[in-house]
C-alpha cells in the first residue's frame, strides 16, 4: 500500500459497495485532499548549552524547524512568546531549549509548566524526563508533577526539591498561589512559565485562567523574579493578542510553521436516515418528535467507522462531544467487532474526564504503546499528548471551533505519513451546513479566542484572591479594570481600603470558592449504591441536567440509572442497569433585561446587547429509544436556577412580520424555530456550541411589548458568546436563513429547527413561517 493514497484507500474500503460522494444514496457530501508539506531547517542556536544539544541529537532530531528557533530564541532573550503552529509541529523543543539551557547554566533557576489537561502535563513530564535522563547538567532538576493526582508526600517534595513544576491552571490556583510563602524560594528563582496549548483558555475558563496567570506573575515578581512566558498553541487568529490578554504584557508571536506532514485526507460525513423514519420530504412513518424525520446517531455511524479502521488495522481517535457519548460509541465499537473480528475487542476502549486517576494513567499507557488501536475520547485526548503513528481520526460533530477541529484532525498522520480525518455531522443546523458547506470549514480562518478577564463575576473572586495573596495597589487596580468591582467588594465589607492599598477582611479563605473551569454550585459525587464505588463528579448546576433522578449515566461502559439527586449533599446516587433508552433534560426559562448595553435600529427590526437575568428550572425529561425514537416524557421537581449573563436579542414590529406572510397565530412557531437555529448556528460566528448557551423566544414580551428573540450566555456574568453574536449578527443570521431553508424536512427537524434541549418539547415550531422571519430580518438587517 502506498502511503501517498493511504487516507483515501481507507475511506474508498469504508464506504464499499457506495458510489462516493457523486451517489444520492452516500453518506459521503465532500473529500478533499492536503498534500504533504516538507521541513525547513535551522541551525542550532550557539547559545544553546552543549548538553542540550547532544540530548535532542540522541533524540532524534539532528536539526531544529527554523520556527523552533525563532521561537526559543525570543525566549531566550526575554521577550513573552507564542509559538502558534500545527499539530505535531515540535512546539515543544521551543521552550525546552531556553529553559533547558538556562537550567544548566544556572543551578538555582526553576520553571512552571501549565496544560489545561492532567494527561498533557503528564505526556510531557515524561517525555522531559526521558530528554534529560543520565545527563550531569540536569541531575538536580527533579521535573515533578504537582496536580490533583499528586499525592500529598510528593507534594511536599515537589516544593522542596523540584525546580520545574508540571501543573495545571486549578492546582496553580487552589495548590500553588493560595499557600505562595511557602514556595517563596520557587518562585524567588522562576525564570520561565510555559502555557502550553494556549488556544484552549477562551470563554469563562480563559478568563478565570488569565487571572489566575497574571496572579502567579504578580507573586513572582514580588519575590524579586520576572519570568518570560512560552505560549503554545494550535492555529489561532491572534495568537500575540490571545497571550497577551492572558498575562496581561505584550507578546511576539512565531506563526510560520516549517515542520513537514503527510498527505491527509478530510472528509464530510452526514448519516443517513433511519430505516422506518420519515424522509427528507415529510412523507412516510415517523419516528421523531413531531413527525420529524430520525437521522442515524452520528455517535452510532462513529462506532461503526471506529470499528472498521480498527479492522483495517488503522490506528484511531474518536472524538465525541460529551462524556456519555464517548462511552456509547466504545461499547458500539466492541460489540460491532464481538460480530466481526471478536480478537480485536479488547482493543478499544474510552477516555474521557472524570475518571479517577489510576484509570486514567493505564488508558494513556495502553494508548501510547499501542496495545490500543482504537479509543473514543473527550477533546481530554485533543491536546498535545504525543500519540505517534495514528492513522485516522473520527471527529464526530463539529467540535465548536475551526481551531479544535484542525487540532483534533492533526492528530492523525503523525508519523509524517498518510491519514484520513472524517467528521460525522450530527443531527444538528451547524453540523449539517457544514457538511454541505464544506469550505466554512476546511477554508475558512481559525477563530480568535475570546476571553474576558473584567467580566465582574470572574474578576471579584480573582481579586480577594490577590488580595489574600499581597495587598492590592492603585496601579494593579487600574491595570485589571477593577474600579467598580473594587469598590462593590468594599461596600460588602470584603477589602478594606488602607493607605497602602486594598487589604481583605480578617478570616477571608477565598481560593476555594473559585472553580475556574466554570462550574457553579460545587461538585456532586455520583456513586454507585451497589458498591459504594465513586463513579465521577460533576458541577452542581450541570448535575441538574445529567445526573437527575432517571437520568442514564454511563462510566467506562458501564451504564447506570440515577435513583437520587441530593444537592445539599452534594451526592448523585445510582444503580447499575442497562436499559434500551437514553435521557434528555427539559427546562423552562424566563429572561429580564437588566440593562441594555448597546442597541441598533434597521427599521422594523432592533437589535441589541443586554444584560439579562434568566430564570430556568428542570421540568422533565424525554427518554429517547437508541434509533432516536421519543418513547415518553417524565415530568420532574427541580429547584429554580437563576444566572445573571449577557445576550443577543432582536425585536420585530409585529405589522412587518404580517406584511410579510406571517398571520399573529404563527408567531410564536415561527418565533422559535428561528431562536432554536439560530442557537445551533451561533457556533459559526463564535467560539461556542449549543450547550454554551440558551435561548428564549416570545410574542410578546413584557419588557418590549414585541416579539422577541434572546440567546444568551449560560455562564454568569457571560462568556463573549452573546456579545459575539452581537457584532456578527448580520453573517450568523444570513447562515441561519441558509440552514433553515435548505434543509429537506417538510416541516422542521433535528437538522435545522429542532432543539435536542428545548423545555417545550419543541412545541410550537414552525419552519415555514421561520424562514419568512429569517428573510424579513435579513431585508432590513444593514439597511
Amino acid at each position: 500500500m502506498q502511503y501517498a493514497t493511504y487516507g483515501s484507500e481507507l475511506l474508498g474500503r469504508t464506504l464499499a459497495g457506495s458510489g462516493g460522494a457523486d451517489d444520492p444514496d452516500s453518506p459521503l457530501t465532500h473529500m478533499s485532499v492536503i498534500p504533504t508539506r516538507t521541513a525547513e531547517f535551522g541551525d542550532w542556536p550557539e547559545w544553546v548549552h552543549p548538553q542540550v544539544r547532544d540530548a535532542f541529537v540522541e533524540a532524534g532530531v539532528r536539526q531544529p524547524w527554523s520556527h523552533q528557533v525563532a521561537a526559543a530564541a525570543h525566549a531566550y532573550r526575554g521577550r513573552h512568546v507564542c509559538v502558534c503552529t500545527g499539530t505535531a509541529s515540535g512546539k515543544s523543543l521551543a521552550y525546552q531549549l531556553p529553559i533547558l539551557t538556562t537550567f544548566a547554566d544556572d543551578p538555582n533557576a526553576t520553571a512552571l509548566y501549565l496544560s489545561p489537561t492532567k494527561a498533557l502535563g503528564t505526556d510531557q513530564l515524561r517525555a522531559t524526563a526521558q530528554l534529560i535522563a543520565g545527563r550531569p547538567a540536569f541531575g538536580h532538576l527533579q521535573p515533578c508533577s504537582y496536580d490533583g493526582d499528586t499525592d500529598s508526600e510528593l507534594r511536599q517534595w515537589a516544593r522542596m526539591h523540584s525546580r520545574w513544576i508540571f501543573t495545571n491552571p486549578d492546582m496553580l490556583h487552589i495548590g500553588i498561589t493560595s499557600s505562595h510563602p511557602k514556595w517563596r524560594q520557587f518562585f524567588a528563582r522562576l525564570k520561565y512559565i510555559v502555557v502550553d496549548e494556549c488556544h484552549h483558555y477562551r470563554g469563562v475558563f480563559g478568563s478565570h485562567t488569565a487571572l489566575v496567570l497574571q496572579r502567579t506573575l504578580r507573586i513572582a515578581r514580588r519575590y524579586g523574579a520576572n519570568p518570560v512566558v512560552i505560549g503554545a498553541s494550535a492555529t489561532v487568529s491572534n495568537p500575540a493578542q490571545a497571550l497577551s490578554r492572558l498575562i496581561g504584557d505584550d507578546v511576539v508571536a512565531v506563526t510560520d510553521d516549517t515542520s513537514p506532514h503527510g498527505e491527509r485526507t478530510v472528509a464530510m460525513w452526514e448519516p443517513g436516515f433511519v430505516e422506518g423514519s420519515a424522509d427528507p420530504s415529510g412523507s412516510g412513518a415517523s419516528s421523531g418528535e413531531h413527525s420529524a424525520p430520525v437521522r442515524r446517531p452520528a455517535g452510532a455511524e462513529a462506532a461503526r467507522l471506529l470499528a472498521d479502521f480498527v479492522i483495517e488495522g488503522a490506528r484511531t481517535l474518536c472524538f465525541v462531544r460529551s462524556r456519555r457519548g464517548v462511552e456509547v460509541t466504545a461499547v458500539k465499537a466492541r460489540e460491532l467487532l464481538a460480530a466481526s473480528a471478536p480478537e480485536l475487542v479488547e482493543r478499544v476502549a474510552a477516555y474521557r474526564a472524570g475518571y479517577l486517576a489510576d484509570d486514567r494513567r493505564k488508558l494513556e499507557r495502553a494508548l501510547s504503546d499501542g496495545e490500543l488501536l482504537g479509543v473514543a475520547t473527550t477533546n481530554a485526548l485533543e491536546l498535545g499528548v504525543d500519540i505517534s503513528g495514528l492513522d485516522a481520526v473520527v471527529v464526530t460533530g463539529y467540535p465548536g471551533t475551526v481551531a479544535s477541529f484542525w487540532q483534533q484532525a492533526g492528530r492523525a498522520g503523525r508519523r509524517g505519513e498518510g491519514s484520513l480525518v472524517v467528521m460525522v455531522a450530527r443531527d444538528d443546523p451547524l453540523d449539517t451546513y457544514l457538511v454541505h458547506h464544506p469550505e466554512a470549514l476546511l477554508e475558512r480562518p481559525v477563530e480568535a479566542t475570546v476571553t474576558d478577564p473584567t467580566n465582574p463575576y470572574v474578576l471579584g473572586p480573582h481579586l480577594l484572591c490577590a488580595a489574600t495573596e499581597f495587598p492590592i495597589s492603585e496601579d494593579e487596580v487600574s491595570a485589571w479594570q477593577a474600579a467598580d468591582v473594587v469598590n462593590g467588594l468594599v461596600t460588602e465589607g470584603k477589602l478594606k481600603r488602607r493607605k497602602a492599598g486594598w487589604y481583605p477582611s480578617p478570616g477571608l479563605d477565598p481560593h476555594g470558592d473559585i472553580d475556574i473551569r466554570g462550574g457553579i454550585g460545587g461538585q456532586v459525587l455520583i456513586v454507585d449504591t451497589t458498591t459504594a464505588r465513586l463513579l465521577g463528579t460533576i458541577d452542581a448546576t450541570r448535575a441538574m441536567t445529567s445526573v437527575f433522578p432517571g437520568a442514564v449515566y454511563l462510566h467506562q461502559g458501564e451504564s447506570f440509572v440515577v435513583d437520587e439527586l441530593d444537592l445539599d449533599d452534594g451526592m448523585a446516587l445510582a444503580h447499575p442497569e442497562e436499559p434500551d433508552w437514553t435521557t434528555t433534560a427539559r427546562e423552562v426559562s424566563e429572561v429580564v433585561i437588566e440593562r441594555r448595553v448597546e442597541e441598533r435600529s434597521f427599521g422594523p427590526l432592533n437589535v441589541g446587547s443586554v444584560d439579562v437575568t434568566v430564570t430556568s428550572q428542570v421540568v422533565g425529561f424525554l427518554r429517547k429509544a437508541l434509533t432516536g425514537e421519543i418513547l415518553d416524557q417524565v415530568p420532574l421537581d427541580m429547584p429554580e436556577q437563576r444566572l445573571g449573563t449577557r445576550a443577543v436579542m432582536y425585536t420585530v414590529d409585529p405589522d412587518a412580520m404580517v406584511e410579510s406572510g406571517i398571520a399573529p397565530d404563527k408567531f410564536p412557531g415561527a418565533l422559535h424555530a428561528a431562536e432554536h437555529a439560530a442557537i445551533g448556528m451561533l457556533g459559526l460566528v463564535a467560539t461556542c456550541d449549543r450547550w454554551d448557551i440558551g435561548g428564549l423566544s416570545t410574542d410578546v414580551h413584557p419588557q418590549t411589548a414585541l416579539p422577541t428573540v434572546f440567546v444568551y450566555d449560560g455562564f454568569p456574568g457571560g462568556a463573549g458568546f452573546a456579545d459575539r453574536g452581537y457584532e456578527a449578527f448580520g453573517p450568523w443570521i444570513t447562515a441561519t436563513l441558509e440552514a433553515v431553508s435548505s434543509c429537506g424536512c417538510a416541516h422542521g427537524c433535528p437538522s435545522c429547527v429542532q432543539s435536542p434541549k428545548c423545555g417545550n418539547g419543541n412545541e410550537p415550531l414552525d419552519k415555514e413561517h421561520a424562514v419568512k422571519l429569517l428573510r424579513l430580518i435579513g431585508r432590513h438587517f444593514g439597511s
